[in-house]
Order: C-alpha cells, then structure tokens, then sequence
C-alpha cells in the first residue's frame, strides 16, 4: 500500500503489535494518521514518523500518556495534533510537541487535566524533555507559546485551569485566532454571557471563540467596555493590566444604570384540577416537566397522563387556554406572572 493516504487504527490495542514494523518501508503519500485509543508507545510513534515524511495530521487521543517522549527530531510537514483526554497537567509537558513539530497550526488539547500554562513553576521544563537520554543538552522554555508561533486554533476545553493569568499567557499566541475554552473551574461563578464578554476583552487577537460566529467590531466594544465596567470598582490591586490597556483605548467609563428586566423567579399562580384548586409560589425556571412532577401528589395524576394548561389572568377572555405541551420548556417562556391560572387535565 505504498500510496496510502489515510490510516485510522483507532481502538486497536497496537501496545506490541507496532514493535515489529519494517523500519524499511516508508509511507511517503500518507497524511492522516489517526490512533487514538491504541495504548501505542513512544518509541513506536517515534518510529512512525520516521517512515512518515509527509505526515501533516496526527491523532493520539487517549492514550493515557502522562508525560510527551519525543526526541530531538523535528518534523516539519506536521500541522495538526489532536491530543485529547490524555492525563498530561503540565505546560511545559505540552510544549515539547510544539518543539517536534514547529510549523504547529491546530492542537487538540480538550479534556487534558492542565493546571496552568505557566511554565516558571513546572520542575521539568527542558527543551526534547527525552526520559531515555537524560545526556541530552537541555534548555529552559522561554514562555508558554515560545514553541506555538504558527498555531492559529487550540482547544482546551474541559481543563482544570483557575487562573485568569492564563487567558491573558493565550492571548500572547502570536498566531492564534480561534480558541475553545469551556468547562474550566474558572468559569463557574460567571454566567455564559459574561464569560464570553470576558474572555472576548482578554483576547485582541482572537477572531472566533467556542466555535461561535466571528467576533465582529461591535461585539468586541462591548466586551471591552463590558470588562473596564467589571473591574472600574475593584482595587487596584486586583486589575490585570488588560483594564489599563482598554481605559486607554475607551477611556473612564460611567457605571450603567441597573435596569433589572429579568423574569421575576417565582410567581403565585392558582392551579385547578377538577373541583380542587391550590394556589402555590413556583419557580419560573423549572421546566414543564420538573411542574408536573411537583404536580402528582395534588393531582393524583401520573406524568406520563397529565396534561398543563396556561391561563394568563389578563388574556384568557381573549385567547383562552394554551396547553404547556413542550416538558423541557422553562415556565418563564410563557411569561407566567402573579395571578395567573394553570389548570391540570388527565389524557
């Protein structure tokens, strides 16, 4: 098969059957190769890429490597590697595939356990970072994306990373333009919009991010604005320098007017059921389904048989009832308010 172009072994245990490969046959056609899930060793993805000179794609997802074993070579047609869900937490760890493959433009890093993209704490930060030939001469990685240059899309999502100070080492990428980065603890007290605001005004460079549209003029204005409004009543302190760098570009802004035009989160409502009523305070971000649930005890009416019909107190004469017929549907879609009816039928 001297022409092969693309070779998937996924979920083939390849632990030995590798070992005994003809170091003679090269593959000069092949492009894609994909192992994910094999348990593969170093040494034998070392000697694939030796007899795959024109390699510009490499899958090693799941294979639960801790550390990266590559020697000195560099390979230089080598453009993409997807390296998911492999227990690598180190930066430094990470770097030595940007030191094999320089011209890097797409890694793959998602649900990799990384802690942090600084480099200056990790003991191991030697550049080949081989563990057979701890003779090699050795230097220290002069920052997180001094061996990224050409990479332009990286995905880190599901990472374990809490520190802003990261996002601000990404956005020093000199190449990067699409980024994916979500599931991080750092996320957690910040809603979607607002993490998006966040990460839009941390990262100039950036032009797509979560693969969502293109991040246009108007959309990063008001990031930008949105951050220095963020961090405008904080202590100096605790600015990163990001704020300094916006204020120069939109100057002190004024605090916006809190203007609250959320649904209210719960509401009385009068549910009826045949000749029984009960009036209950209910969330308005429960689902129809969650409603219904609640429901059985007083209805005596199973799920999988009830039926919900929406009666708006101000509207009813009008249009009358609307049925809640969608279970995954949020009661404050229906613009529940104070007052309101909601009468429970059997199927």
């Amino acid at each position: 098969m001297p022409k092969l172009k693309f070779v998937n072994l996924s979920f083939n245990n390849l632990q030995s059957a590798i070992a005994n490969i003809n170091t003679q046959t090269i593959f000069p056609y092949l492009r894609n190769l994909v192992l994910n899930n094999t348990q593969v060793d170093w040494k034998a993805v070392r000697t694939l890429l030796r007899l795959l000179p024109c390699l510009e794609e490499l899958h090693l997802s799941l294979n639960n490597y801790n550390c990266i074993d590559l020697d000195s070579t560099q390979y230089f047609n080598l453009k993409k590697v997807h390296f998911m869900g492999n227990p690598v937490t180190t930066w430094a760890e990470v770097c030595k595939l940007g030191l094999a493959f320089p011209e890097l433009e797409s890694l793959v890093l998602a649900d990799c356990p990384l802690n942090s993209l600084d480099i200056s704490n990790d003991r191991d930060t030697s550049l080949g970072g081989r563990t057979e030939s701890e003779s090699e001469p050795s230097q220290t990685f002069t920052s997180p994306h001094c061996c990224f240059t050409h990479v332009h899309f990286l995905n880190i999502n599901n990472s374990l990373l809490t520190s802003w100070d990261d996002v601000e080492r990404l956005g020093r990428f000199p190449a990067l333009r699409q980024l994916r980065l979500q599931g991080c603890p750092l996320f957690e007290d910040f809603t979607e919009h607002e993490r998006r605001q966040l990460l839009i005004a941390r990262l100039p460079n950036i032009e797509m991010l979560n693969g969502g549209m293109f991040i246009g003029y108007e959309e990063r204005e008001d990031a930008e604005r949105a951050f220095i409004r963020h961090y405008m009543d904080k202590p100096e302190s605790e600015r990163p320098e990001r704020y300094n760098e916006l204020v120069s570009i939109h100057g002190e802004l004024q605090p916006l007017v809190n203007v609250d035009l959320s649904p209210k989160k719960k509401v009385r409502v009068m549910f009826t059921c045949g000749e029984m009523r009960d009036i209950r305070c209910i969330s308005v971000y429960q689902t129809v389904h969650e409603l219904k649930q609640k429901l059985e005890p007083f209805s005596r009416i199973s799920v999988s048989k009830m039926r919900l019909f929406y009666m708006d107190q101000d509207l009813k004469v009008v249009v009358g009832a609307q049925e809640m017929r969608y279970p995954t549907r949020k009661l404050y879609r229906y613009n529940i308010s104070t007052g309101d009816e909601i009468v429970i039928e059997s199927k």
